[in-house]
């Protein structure tokens, strides 16, 4: 353990967008969380930044923002995010969301066993990896040995239809 003052956890995450409109009708339509902070960003005035979360007061720890940068597509790599996990109670609501996706023509992979839970990955608009990822059964023991296997959340292809 450190001496490092206490956090209180991850208070938001914020990420790169092209199209605003494009990533807003996808966290409103499509996720259904709500826009709870229009603005720019402080540090390049004229940046549009939002604030999208899934309760409607977008409390701290809730939120996902983005700032829009039209000619900044990319390569996945050092520095950037792989991909951000949002959370379900079970199994059942995991397959729920998947043909909430399916029905909002949302590429969504299968479900996944990851040992300690089960999940589904899909993409934003830009690309961004999302993955949707049940409570249990929790981080209760270790690989034993951790990254001796690859694991492509892709890998095993999608089904079209549920």
């Amino acid at each position: 353990m450190t001496d490092a003052p206490p956090t209180t956890g991850l208070h938001h995450v914020t990420n790169i967008c092209t199209d605003m409109d494009e990533t807003r009708a996808f966290y409103e339509d499509v996720l259904g969380w709500h826009t709870v902070k229009r603005t720019q960003n402080y540090d390049d005035p004229g940046t549009k930044h939002y604030y999208f979360s899934p309760t409607p007061a977008g409390e701290p720890g809730t939120n996902v923002t983005y700032f829009e940068y039209p000619n900044s597509r990319g390569q996945p790599g050092p520095g950037a995010s792989h991909h951000f996990a949002i959370g379900v109670e079970d199994e059942d609501t995991l397959r729920e969301w998947r043909e909430h996706l399916l029905d909002h023509d949302v590429r969504v992979s299968n479900i996944k066993d990851r040992t300690y839970f089960k999940s589904i990955y899909f993409n934003d608009p830009d690309g961004l990896v999302f993955e949707i990822a049940t409570r249990g059964p929790g981080f209760t023991a270790d690989e034993d040995d951790p990254g001796a296997t690859e694991i492509d959340p892709f890998e095993e292809g999608y089904e079209e239809d549920a």
